[in-house]
């Protein structure tokens, strides 16, 4: 409903409009400077077959200005898309993924089952799995193994026995 009501604003008169416009004067070229104005008539005076070559045609240039042929084509336009991507390198998962489609994992990262995996093993044996072995096996960097280690924990459920008869069994 806009585009409609704005379209008719806009083609409203487009032709009384348009005439009026290119019948206007056109603007006169900019007033020279005072001494260039007197330079000027001076050249003028003293060279006055100067003024008829400035109006005349010359069909000399004419002919050879017919002879010109101008083809123009944009530029290409170019993207930079910058340096391409290094291939990455891949591994296969270690240990069970739980029937995961999981072929392959980029060098340098985990998946969340390989990261439970290692943190429970450092847990359980701390002298076997060292930051360095598992950075080794699993194609880590170092300070990211011992950053893992220093701020993951796994989860650690422990079930009280009830101290007591008397507690509530559970159902």
């Amino acid at each position: 409903m806009g585009a409609s009501v704005a379209r008719a604003i806009r083609n409203f008169n487009l032709e009384n409009r348009a005439e009026r416009e290119i019948s206007k004067v056109k603007p006169s070229p900019a007033p020279r400077h005072p001494s260039t104005r007197s330079l000027l008539r001076e050249q003028m005076t003293s060279h006055p077959d100067v003024k008829g070559d400035i109006v005349r045609k010359d069909d000399k240039l004419l002919a050879l200005l017919k002879d010109v042929y101008v083809d123009s084509k944009d530029p290409v336009q170019v993207k930079d898309v910058g340096p391409l991507p290094e291939p990455k390198e891949y591994r296969l998962p270690k240990g069970n993924h739980f029937d995961m489609n999981i072929e392959n994992i980029p060098k340098g990262k985990i998946s969340v089952v390989e990261a439970l995996t290692l943190l429970n093993n450092h847990k359980l044996y701390p002298e076997t799995w060292t930051a360095e072995k598992i950075a080794k096996e699993y194609h880590l960097e170092q300070k990211d193994v011992n950053s893992l280690l220093k701020y993951f924990v796994t989860f650690e459920v422990k079930i009280f026995p009830p101290e007591d008869k008397k507690a509530i069994q559970s159902k």
